[in-house]
């Protein structure tokens, strides 16, 4: 390697055409060294190109060396800030995914050639109990595929970040909650209700975990229209969120605008973990706090948010280690959700006896899967998808 770069560096003061000491200025402005660029200077004049983005990926993936997964956890691990979508993604590059998507491929390959040989030599002597045997295997396929699902489902914020919402009635302090977490003032702080009309995202590490703090506006019925279009946002907030903090101001009686709150979060109470916070404790206590249920976090105004912390670290520890394998794009998540549903399908038809249909959704279930990791048969989606990978990897 070092004999290479003196060679290049002696064709360098050969060369016919060197680039000059502004260039050289230019470089050293982007992080390279002097001997550096003139070494790549002149193996770009002596023939030698940049690789384009993605372009040692696509080129393993295209040689069998990785697939389509472990090609897109390179891309991702790249990207990643946090420590938990790191250690998610090794165990992808490791082959976890290939693996799983070879045993239920595999298994419905097998399930389909029996019922093909069924179709086929109906007049045969064929066990009594292989339709049996088949829809127990597709049961335990399709919750295994379910399980999958749901799980990555929940837990897609390892690797995107979990988003979290702050989400209240006008002036309960969920401004000062975020300038709290984020230990400097973000959002404004003002007595006047409503001064938060969008919303406000900010990144925040706790512990291992990259999580994204949404402050939102006010809830109440509003007549102004800009206030409108920031409570539409707290509620779009609302849904994407894997956790929701909801405060409540312990110092005023709980209204009708706590109660619409609290109907609304009952909406979202089965998919979403909802931390209730009663704020302004150091206060005259007015408050119904039976409404807010046996389990909440009371907190000072303005004073360390240390419980919340540790509350949110806890939910995220659990969700983090759960041992079920996480799919880390969303067009991994589409394919098993598509092959679970052609699983369960192909189920129902097995009962009715409907062995052609059965096969065609079985061979439906087996595309969706494969999807995963074997290649694409148009060549613009792959440009698309090495494209998007930073230069060279």
């Amino acid at each position: 390697m070092d004999e290479a770069i003196d060679q290049a560096i002696v064709l360098y003061f050969k060369a016919p055409h060197s680039f000059t000491a502004e260039d050289v200025v230019e470089f050293q402005c982007h992080g390279g060294s002097v001997v550096a660029g003139m070494v790549l200077q002149t193996l770009l004049h002596y023939g030698v190109r940049l690789a384009n983005p993605g372009e040692f990926s696509k080129r393993a993936f295209l040689n069998g060396r990785i697939d389509l997964s472990e090609a897109e956890a390179i891309a991702a691990l790249i990207e990643t800030k946090s420590v938990d979508a790191a250690k998610m993604l090794t165990r992808q590059l490791k082959g976890e995914l290939r693996n799983f998507v070879l045993h239920v491929r595999n298994l419905l390959v097998e399930i389909l050639a029996f019922v093909e040989v069924n179709i086929d030599y109906a007049e045969e002597d064929l066990p009594l109990d292989m339709m049996d045997q088949i829809k127990i295997k597709l049961d335990a396929l399709s919750k295994d595929l379910l399980k999958t699902y749901e799980s990555s489902q929940r837990r897609q914020g390892l690797i995107n970040g979990f988003k979290i919402a702050i989400v209240g009635k006008p002036n309960v302090g969920k401004s000062s909650l975020l300038n709290t977490l984020l230990s400097y003032d973000r959002a404004i702080i003002s007595n006047i209700a409503g001064t938060t009309r969008d919303t406000i995202e900010e990144e925040l590490r706790i512990g291992t975990h990259l999580v994204k703090i949404v402050d939102t506006a006010g809830i109440r019925q509003a007549h102004d229209a800009i206030e409108k279009i920031g409570i539409e946002r707290s509620i779009l907030a609302i849904e994407e969120s894997e956790i929701v903090i909801a405060m409540f101001d312990n110092s005023r009686v709980c209204d009708h605008e706590d109660e619409e709150i609290l109907n609304l979060l009952s909406q979202y109470s089965a998919d979403k973990k909802i931390l209730m916070v009663l704020n302004k404790t150091d206060l005259a206590s007015c408050f119904d706090t039976k409404r807010l249920g046996k389990e909440f976090i009371a907190l000072e105004c303005q004073k360390d948010a240390q419980h919340i912390i540790e509350a949110l670290h806890s939910i995220l520890d659990q969700t983090t280690h759960e041992d079920n394998l996480l799919l880390t794009s969303q067009r991994q998540i589409d394919a098993v959700r598509k092959t679970y549903e052609n699983v369960k399908a192909s189920y129902a038809l097995l009962g009715e006896g409907e062995l052609e249909l059965f096969a065609f959704h079985l061979n439906d279930a087996i595309m969706a899967i494969s999807s995963i990791s074997m290649a694409f048969e148009r060549d613009e989606i792959l440009d698309k998808m090495f494209g998007q990978f930073c230069l060279g990897k």
